[in-house]
């Protein structure tokens, strides 16, 4: 008992920004009512890269909507440092997987400033530029600040919401699959790109993402959702892993070990 008193002395237990704690969400169609998510638990830390993986269906995109604060659990709780969130908030910002998630008659410029002054973060229009053009300057798109958004590719688009994101500082960064819409090698570039931003500041992000090889990438850890509806398989520790190891034993192997637990579950439907 002495023991076990002066280790919890010495290890403080670190409180998580986002604790999910056995939530259950649901939607209604038109005929069904439909169980998304049933008593999910996971818990997010402050720099964590923490990504959401698991088949179509399974519930990731809608926890990233009840985390947002655009959905209500039905049962279980989310808080975000320990309030219950309730209604979406600045501290928490979505990138959406679609181009035309920016206004398209503002400049790249001024889709990011915009965000900062309607959203409190500046009180001052030379304040936004000035963070604005920080920003855009990490995404590496100063010679386009005042470029309207039908005249950038989607990786150049997906850069300026990546940047609007990050220039208001939320708590959180909710990503919903933001480089599947993107062909390969662009896709491998916003990937790097990203996790160097990631090294220049250290955000906290909840990424989801229905690639296993891109969830090995970005993530420091990932949770494995089971098939619909999405209930918690397990969670697993990739950050050791990215890009300089795609085809080396450990990362196919993990590759491997999360194919087979996301698969298992459909394996076992159709014998049945």
């Amino acid at each position: 008992m002495v023991g076990t008193a002066a280790n919890s002395a010495t290890v403080p237990d670190i409180d998580p920004i986002l604790d999910v704690s056995g939530v259950t969400l649901q939607y209604k169609t038109k005929e069904h009512l439909i169980t998304a998510t049933y008593r999910v638990d996971f818990k997010v830390f402050q720099s964590d890269r923490f990504v959401l993986l698991g088949p179509s269906g399974c519930g990731k995109s809608t926890l990233l909507k009840g985390v947002a604060g655009f959905m209500k659990p039905v049962e279980g709780t989310m808080k975000l440092k320990g309030n219950v969130i309730s209604r979406p908030g600045p501290d928490r910002v979505m990138v959406f997987q679609e181009f035309d998630q920016l206004l398209p008659w503002k400049t790249v410029k001024q889709n990011i400033t915009f965000a900062l002054l309607n959203g409190g973060k500046c009180s001052s229009r030379g304040e936004a530029d000035d963070i604005a053009m920080e920003y855009i300057r990490k995404v590496k798109l100063e010679r386009f600040e005042n470029t309207y958004p039908h005249m950038l590719s989607g990786g150049m688009k997906q850069r300026v919401a990546i940047a609007r994101g990050m220039a208001m500082e939320p708590d959180i960064l909710l990503m919903d699959e933001p480089f599947a819409a993107l062909d390969a090698l662009t896709r491998r570039q916003m990937q790097e790109e990203l996790l160097q931003l990631w090294e220049d500041t250290k955000f906290t992000v909840l990424f989801v993402t229905h690639s296993i090889e891109e969830a090995v990438i970005i993530g420091s850890r990932i949770l494995i959702l089971s098939p619909h509806p999405g209930q918690v398989k397990a969670e697993l520790n990739a950050h050791h892993l990215g890009h300089e190891n795609v085809g080396e034993t450990e990362f196919m192997a993990l590759q491997e070990r999360i194919h087979k637990m996301i698969f298992a579950d459909r394996v076992l439907e159709d014998e049945a």
